[in-house]
């Protein structure tokens, strides 16, 4: 390691704020792919893994890496992490979990907006020649309509907050936790699941990946939202059947859905939900934002602080240290 104090594992590069911090205390390796046999040949000798949205730090890995003295998660969702090794380990686990609110808050109303406007139809005709089309794509307006929110978190509120001030748009709400600082502020009621699908004329889907809520965005579910209901999932693609999906958009049981995230990832070109003119899709970007990926890269301050015997802004809530 030469003069280096510690050695880092990094799952991908980020962006160079967080990696110059990293690189002053400590040597910097990168992983060449997420196998699970190639990461454990590198985590012999490390004191710290840094893991962005792809790969994972399964048992196998931590189990590995004899001398790992902190995981750190670069963004917000921990589904990549085996926690109760690392916790039956002492292992500390620190994360971003205000980095990318703003990034994924406002991904979330330009989907909806693409969808409301019919701005993918709008692009294709116009690309076509097809200027005609401006009598045909009739599109709708967020202001006043009322918006839903499935996991009333940083991040849904954050989109509660620029729809309810941007929009004037009424805000319903599930989440297995009540937030009253943010009703009031928002004046946001909680309520069932299924009350928010029937009220909501949009709804951000902002739901942790738990074995509860895998799946829980059905036909069941579905059969309960509005014909005019624009669906736009911003967290984990198992949240949602994709099937299931594109039948209410095929069948115009819903008026539109788009994702930032997908049931398989990547997912492929023939995803049948890319066969649907009412459907946008982005390629798990909503966090990639400058400011964002500065902010998520930050994961480096808690890292060094874990391995400089000091206490991390952002534990993990349970995480050990």
């Amino acid at each position: 390691m030469g003069t280096k104090k510690y050695k880092v594992l990094l799952y991908e590069a980020m962006h160079a704020g967080g990696t110059k911090l990293l690189e002053s205390e400590c040597e910097v390796v990168y992983a060449k792919s997420f196998d699970e046999a190639h990461l454990i040949s590198l985590v012999g000798d490390v004191d710290a893994i840094v893991i962005r949205a792809n790969g994972a730090v399964s048992r196998a890995v931590i189990d590995a890496a004899k001398r790992l003295k902190v995981i750190g998660r670069h963004g917000v969702g921990l589904d990549g992490i085996d926690l109760a090794a690392a916790k039956e380990r002492g292992i500390p686990v620190v994360y971003t979990p205000i980095a990318n609110t703003e990034s994924v808050a406002e991904h979330f109303v330009a989907l909806s907006l693409m969808l409301a406007k019919k701005m993918k139809q709008g692009d294709s005709a116009v690309r076509q020649g097809n200027w005609k089309a401006r009598y045909d794509l009739i599109g709708t307006e967020m202001r006043g309509k009322t918006l839903g929110v499935l996991g009333f978190g940083r991040i849904g509120q954050q989109t509660a907050r620029i729809c309810h001030y941007g929009f004037a748009m009424p805000v319903v709400y599930y989440d297995v936790i009540a937030y009253p600082e943010a009703e009031a502020e928002l004046k946001a009621v909680r309520t069932g699941m299924e009350d928010v699908c029937r009220q909501a004329d949009f709804i951000s889907v902002n739901l942790p990946l738990l074995p509860a809520t895998r799946g829980c965005i059905n036909a069941s579910l579905i059969r309960h939202m509005k014909p005019s209901a624009i669906l736009v999932n911003m967290a984990r693609g198992p949240l949602w059947n994709e099937a299931d999906v594109l039948e209410a958009l095929k069948t115009r049981r819903i008026a539109a859905a788009g994702s930032d995230v997908f049931e398989q990832e990547p997912t492929p070109g023939t995803n049948p939900l890319f066969t649907v003119d009412n459907f946008v899709g982005t390629p798990h970007m909503a966090a990639h934002t400058d400011e964002g990926m500065m902010r998520m890269s930050m994961v480096a301050k808690d890292v060094l602080a874990i391995l400089e015997g000091r206490k991390p802004e952002f534990p993990v809530p349970g995480s050990v240290g």
